[in-house]
C-alpha cells in the first residue's frame, strides 16, 4: 500500500511504503516496551527517523491511521476512536480529499486534490536529521526547527537533549541539555564546521551540498544537506544521552556510523573559563598560557569547573605600556562567542592587538578574521583539524611569537 485516503486507512501491522520500498510508515514498538507508536523508518523499524505520537503511545494493537472526517488532517486513533495524534493542519478548506504519501526521501506528505502539499513530516522533525530536511533558527520570531532526543531508548517522548543552530553571525550547530549548552560544532565557514575533528569532516564527505544559508539580513539561518546520489542514505540522530550519531548506507547496506563526541572534552566548557581540553594528555585540562587555576585545590583534584584566571603578569595593554603578544595554539576548536569580520590576517592581528578587550584571534581562509573578547570558553585541542588560535599574553609570557 502506498497511500492513505479518506476511504483507505492502515491498522496496526499494516504500513504504507515509499515508491522504492526503502521507507515505511506504520506502527512499531521500541526495544523493551509493548507501547505502540506510529513512525517512519528506513529499511527496518530499528532505523526510525520520525515519530508521530511520541508523547502519547498506544497501549495495544487496536490503533489506526486515517484521514479526518473533514478531509483535512492525518490522524492516529486508538481502539476507542479517540485522536492520539493529528497533523493539525489549520486554515484549510474541508472536504479537500487529502491523501498521505511517503516520498522516496522518507518525507511523509499530505496533499490536497490539486496535488498541493499542505503538511509534511520534514517540517516537524523529531530526533533525526536526514537529507532534504531543513533545520532553522529565526532570530526575529524566535522560532527554531530543531531535533529533540528520545527520553530513553524505549521511550520516544521528548528527552533532555535538542540540536539546532545558534550564534547566527557565524552559525554553529549546538546540542543543548535542556537549556544548557552541551556540545557545539564550531562556526560554519561555508564549507565545513571548523570546530569538528578532521575525521568527522572526512566522514561527512558523503554529504554532497551540506549547506548553511543566512537569509533576511542574517536573521534567518537554515541548514540542509543532499546526498551524492540516490543509492546513498544518511542520518544524523541526537540520542537520549546527548550524542550526535551519524550513519551512512550505500545501496541499502550500512557502511559506516560514528559519534561526533569522543571524550569529555566534547562536553561544552568542560575545562571551565580560559581552560583548554586535550583528551590525549593527562591531565586533560590545562590553563591557557598566562592563566592559572581560579581554585588550585579543586583543580588539583581534577575538578575543572571553576576554570582559570589571569596570572599575576598583567597585560601591557592595560598598563598603557609595551604591547602584548600572542601565543599560538595549533589545531584548535575555537572558543564560543566569536566575532567574525572580513579582514586580512595581518589586519585581524592588529585589530586584536590594539583592542584591550580582545583576548584572542584566529584566521580562516574562507570567513577570515575571528576575534574574541573577555573570557574564553570551550577550547579543545585536536591532533588534526580545527584552526590555529592566538591567545593574547604579556610579552613576558611569550615563548613563541605570532
Amino acid at each position: 500500500m502506498y497511500t492513505i485516503t479518506s476511504s483507505q486507512f492502515i491498522k496496526d501491522s499494516e504500513t504504507i511504503s515509499s515508491n522504492d520500498d526503502a521507507f515505511k510508515f506504520g506502527f512499531f514498538s521500541p526495544a523493551n516496551t509493548t507501547n505502540r507508536y506510529v513512525g517512519i523508518w528506513y529499511l527496518e523499524d530499528s532505523n526510525i527517523i520520525w515519530v508521530a505520537n511520541r508523547e502519547k503511545p498506544l497501549q495495544d494493537l487496536s490503533g489506526m491511521v486515517t484521514i479526518s472526517d473533514d478531509n483535512t488532517n492525518l490522524l492516529v486513533l486508538n481502539g476507542q476512536k479517540n485522536v492520539i495524534w493529528s497533523s493539525n493542519v489549520s486554515n484549510f478548506a474541508s472536504n479537500s480529499n487529502v491523501t498521505a504519501h511517503l516520498q522516496n526521501n522518507g518525507n511523509l506528505i499530505l496533499q490536497d486534490a490539486t496535488g498541493k502539499t499542505i503538511w509534511e513530516s520534514f517540517e516537524h522533525p523529531t530526533h533525526a536529521f536526514v537529507a532534504n530536511m531543513i533545520i532553522s533558527t529565526n532570530k526575529k520570531t524566535g522560532q527554531k526547527v530543531k531535533l529533540t532526543s528520545w527520553r530513553t531508548p524505549s521511550d520516544p517522548a521528548i528527552g533532555n537533549f535538542s540540536n539546532g543552530l545558534e550564534r547566527l553571525n557565524a552559525p554553529e550547530f549546538f546540542i543543548w541539555n535542556n537549556t544548557k549548552p552541551y556540545w557545539r560544532s564550531g562556526p560554519w565557514n561555508g564549507q565545513k564546521f571548523i570546530g569538528l575533528r578532521s575525521d568527522l569532516v572526512y566522514a561527512s564527505s558523503y554529504l554532497n551540498g551540506f549547506n548553511v544559508a543566512r537569509e533576511d539580513n542574517g536573521s534567518l539561518v537554515e541548514s540542509t544537506y543532499t546526498l551524492i546520489n540516490s543509492s546513498y542514505f544518511a542520518t544524523m540522530v541526537v540520542t537520549y544521552e546527548g550524542k550526535m550519531v551519524y550513519s551512512l548506507w550505500i545501496n541499502r547496506y550500512q557502511v559506516s556510523n560514528g559519534v561526533a563526541q569522543e571524550s569529555e572534552c566534547d562536553v561544552y566548557g568542560f575545562c571551565g573559563l580560559n581552560g583548554s581540553c586535550n583528551f590525549k594528555k593527562f591531565p586533560i585540562c590545562t590553563c591557557l598560557k598566562g592563566f592559572e587555576p581560579k581554585n588550585a585545590d579543586e583543580w588539583n583534584k581534577q575538578n575543572w569547573t571553576s576554570g582559570c584566571v589571569r596570572s599575576a603578569s598583567a597585560l601591557r595593554c592595560e598598563l598603557g605600556g609595551e604591547k602584548d603578544g600572542f601565543m599560538k595554539l595549533e589545531m584548535t576548536k575555537v572558543p564560543d562567542f566569536v566575532q567574525q569580520s572580513y579582514l586580512s590576517v595581518d589586519a585581524c592581528r592588529n585589530q586584536c592587538l590594539n583592542d584591550c578587550n580582545c583576548t584572542a584571534y584566529g584566521f580562516d581562509d574562507v570567513i577570515n578574521c575571528l576575534t574574541w573578547s573577555g573570557n574564553l570558553i570551550d577550547i579543545v585541542r585536536f591532533s588534526s583539524g580545527g584552526i590555529d588560535l592566538y591567545i593574547r599574553v604579556p610579552n613576558s609570557e611569550l615563548g613563541e611569537y605570532a
